[in-house]
């Protein structure tokens, strides 16, 4: 006999869409990872492109965001990352880490909230990421390394075990940082330098092996 009720609906219900930080060259990269992720995106938070459309989605201004929203910062400079998250923060929404599923991230490894992890990346065992800290493409990072707060590894570098970067550090492409080495709070390895000791903080070093660069 048919039934008079109503059907069922599911309880379960879709979590909003991801807005991205930045319509630059990292935000549309992070657009990729999701894409691949098969999460959706709402659009682009870029107060310079704001009332434009990049890759088919609205560009929003970053104040704009609502309560409860989710959103990943897709800018490379940790300073901005820093500024924009506490922004978005304070409106209430939520930080969303997105790796991509051609990232191999290994066992007893945690990723912070508004983690980046790209395509091609290895993220080895027992690695501690720092939150909106991001790892490019075809970069790794070897074991029981810890990442302060927004720590960024260029495409191709190359973080050996047991290392420790503090918050805003970054890793250049191609670089190589060695086993156990420190890389001080805003310290900045150039691009394909090899770190054989450790970093001060605010350093920016170069060369193989690295050292601080030279201001005349």
């Amino acid at each position: 006999m048919p039934s008079d009720r109503p059907p069922a609906t599911s309880s379960v219900t879709e979590p909003p869409a991801l807005w991205i930080a930045g319509a630059g060259g990292v935000g549309r990269e992070a657009l990729d990872t999701a894409l691949a992720a098969g999460v959706p995106v709402a659009g682009f938070l870029d107060d310079r492109q704001h009332g434009a459309t990049v890759r088919g989605r609205p560009v929003r201004r970053p104040a704009e965001l609502g309560p409860g929203a989710r959103y990943l910062v897709g800018i490379a400079d940790p300073a901005v990352r820093q500024r924009l998250s506490a922004l978005l923060d304070g409106l209430g929404a939520e930080p969303f880490t997105l790796v991509h599923p051609r990232a191999l991230i290994a066992p007893d490894t945690l990723l912070g909230p508004g983690c980046l992890v790209m395509g091609g990346a290895y993220v080895s065992s027992s690695v501690r990421l720092g939150a909106h800290s991001q790892v490019h493409y075809n970069a790794t990072v070897g074991h029981d390394t810890v990442f302060g707060e927004r720590v960024t590894v260029y495409p191709g570098g190359n973080v050996s075990g047991a290392v420790r970067l503090a918050d805003g550090a970054t890793v250049g492409s191609n670089a190589v940082v060695l086993q156990g080495r420190a890389i001080g709070a805003g310290a900045f390895v150039g691009a394909a330098a090899v770190v054989t000791r450790d970093v001060a903080p605010g350093e920016v070093v170069v060369g193989s092996p690295a050292r601080p660069l030279r201001r005349d």
